[in-house]
């Protein structure tokens, strides 16, 4: 640019500013050139009293290729208004800024005008404007303007071929990869691209590995994109030991190449696996540590997910919107509000964009943290709401038994013109069971489908179950579960028993462990809740029968775990939780107490009598 500045000193030295096509040259070498300076270009082309065609050109090329494209749009504009019309080298690059944008009626507007100039033809313009309609999800148009093209390049399919992989068509893909052999156009490696990328959504194993023996046995060359996109194909598809092959055999392996199997041994479950090739990773960018992040939320490791997200933060990686919802959700799911709002201030002294699905994570979060009032007024504040907005704060009502406040939101959601789905009816029938409105229950559950149209599932008749058993219809709980499309479930039986023991009902717990034996022999939940009725009621033959049950059937009870929060720290403890390093000191006051205090002592010998039946 040094010596391109230089002589265009000596231009306007020797009074040659009037020499259009030596100035043409230099716009367009600062104009598209890499070395080049787009703002140096646009400072020569504001001087030039009467722009050419090709100047105009230049720009709008060098400006659809930089981080301001939408000049482009305006460039062109101007030339349209000065009376040059474009050309076959001006529409492709318009149309370019066009699809970064996803601006289909300023596509049409300028398809139009190719039409109207006779270069409507030019194979450049008909892959272009089919670029446009693939980014804008018209996979119709996009064909349709492929099947009008009669000479095509290999651009032109694999812009179809790219379009319907990014539709999940994966069939589709396929026919024409193989319509383009037939006629003899050689793939290249944006063809293989598309079509592993395709596998991979659709999970197609198979015609994944089509194209791997495609590769191997043509030879095509490939490069680290397609090595990469190979990986991802075995990865997503399930089969870990083609992809530890292809990984292990990748000359060059990048951070995409690690993320990958990263998210492949996440995604199958071996947690173990994913975080040995995380910790091993060279190089780490944000979507490595999500994929770790999102996998210890996956196998309920939340406590572990927030200590990664720590570890994330002391690495100088900006956690990005994935991040932060996965953050969000363990929070919620421990209760941990200390990080939860420390995770809320980060997002507001960051300038990150309070996205929807971020508010949603929010509003969720909170709720579930025990902070109702502050979700409430996060979900009256927020600009946007979408039906999960509605969801996530109706479920939240419904969570502390405000059943009223619940179907007021219900009913507002609707005059705000949003229609419900079954996720919001299984937050409202919930709302119902908690609050004990039995009649208004009815009323939702009989509407689901006669007036919304949405089919009850398992988890709104497990719901309704529980309505009514709360409020002692037992036997119409019964009845319902007896006109169920589907099987019952352990939630179902669940819901039932729960009531049972509510109401002391010892009979119909007799006759649920009739169908507990042949629904589910290893769950120990349900035989858990049975034996307790059984000992409310002082049958204790009955509640011995359950417990030779669960020893004969080799039942393990479930060790269920607590959450404390102890000055902004969430310790987890479990019956008989000797872990924490002051366990022992713990235990040993317990025991000055039980001298000094008679009651306290009857506690501790029930507490270690149900200690005894937890470990048994």
């Amino acid at each position: 640019m040094r010596q391109l500045k230089q002589i265009h000193a000596q231009i306007l030295i020797h009074a040659l500013s009037n020499e259009i096509l030596t100035l043409g040259k230099l716009i367009s070498f600062c104009a598209v050139a890499e070395p080049g300076d787009l703002r140096y270009a646009r400072l020569v082309f504001d001087q030039i009293h009467q722009p050419n065609k090709f100047m105009y050109n230049s720009l709008i090329r060098g400006y659809a290729n930089s981080d301001d494209p939408e000049m482009a749009l305006l460039l062109y504009r101007r030339m349209i208004g000065s009376g040059l019309s474009p050309n076959e080298f001006t529409l492709p690059f318009v149309l370019k800024v066009c699809a970064g944008n996803s601006a289909y009626l300023e596509a049409v507007v300028v398809h139009g005008q190719a039409v109207k100039l006779g270069i409507w033809s030019q194979v450049c313009v008909q892959n272009a404007l089919m670029n446009v309609f693939v980014v804008c999800g018209l996979i119709q148009c996009a064909r349709q303007v492929f099947d009008e093209i009669s000479e095509r390049t290999l651009v032109s399919w694999n812009t179809m071929i790219g379009g319907y992989s990014r539709m999940g068509c994966c069939r589709v893909a396929f026919w024409l990869f193989r319509e383009m052999r037939e006629l003899g156009v050689k793939p290249d490696k944006f063809t293989l691209v598309n079509l592993l990328s395709v596998c991979s959504q659709s999970c197609h194993l198979d015609l994944g590995r089509f194209v791997h023996l495609y590769i191997e046995i043509t030879r095509v060359e490939i490069d680290q994109i397609v090595r990469n996109a190979l990986l991802d194909m075995y990865a997503k598809c399930g089969d870990l030991r083609s992809a530890q092959t292809i990984f292990d055999c990748m000359p060059d392996k990048n951070v995409v190449s690690w993320t990958s199997m990263v998210t492949a041994y996440a995604k199958n479950g071996s947690i173990e696996s994913a975080k040995e090739f995380f910790d091993q990773m060279p190089v780490k960018n944000v979507v490595s540590w999500n994929a770790m992040i999102s996998c210890y939320v996956r196998e309920g490791q939340f406590k572990g997910a927030l200590e990664l997200f720590q570890e994330m933060c002391s690495s100088n990686v900006v956690p990005d919107e994935a991040t932060l919802v996965c953050v969000l959700l363990a929070c919620s799911q421990i209760g941990d509000l200390v990080i939860g709002k420390e995770t809320h201030k980060y997002i507001c002294n960051s300038n990150i964009a309070l996205t929807i699905v971020l508010s949603n994570s929010l509003i969720d979060m909170y709720a579930k943290c025990g902070a109702l009032e502050t979700a409430i007024h996060h979900f009256l504040t927020t600009p946007e709401r979408n039906l999960v907005s509605w969801n996530v704060i109706i479920g939240a009502l419904a969570l502390h038994g405000r059943g009223l406040e619940a179907i007021e939101k219900f009913e507002e959601m609707q005059e705000h013109g949003i229609w419900p789905d079954e996720f919001t009816f299984t937050g409202l029938l919930s709302a119902c069971s908690h609050s004990g409105l039995v009649h208004i229950g009815r009323y939702y559950f009989d509407r689901m489908y006669s007036f919304y149209r949405i089919s009850p599932e398992l988890e709104h008749y497990a719901c309704m179950i529980d309505l009514l058993g709360r409020g002692g219809l037992l036997e119409e709980a019964i009845r319902l579960i007896g006109r169920m499309p589907m099987k019952p479930d352990v939630v179902v039986w669940g819901a039932l028993l729960g009531s049972c023991r509510i109401h002391g009902n010892v009979e119909i717990g007799k006759q649920i462990l009739k169908q507990l034996l042949e629904f589910e022999p290893h769950s120990s939940g349900l035989y858990v809740l049975l034996s307790n009725i059984f000992c409310e009621a002082q049958r204790w033959e009955d509640a011995k029968r359950i417990r030779k049950l669960m020893k004969d059937g080799r039942v393990i009870k479930s060790r269920a775990i607590s959450f404390i929060e102890i000055d902004g720290h969430v310790y987890e403890f479990m019956a008989d939780d000797k872990r924490h390093q002051l366990s022992s000191s713990m235990c040993t006051v317990l025991d000055q107490l039980t001298n000094h205090s008679r009651p306290l002592g009857r506690l501790r010998n029930m507490s270690c009598a149900f200690l005894h039946i937890e470990e048994m």
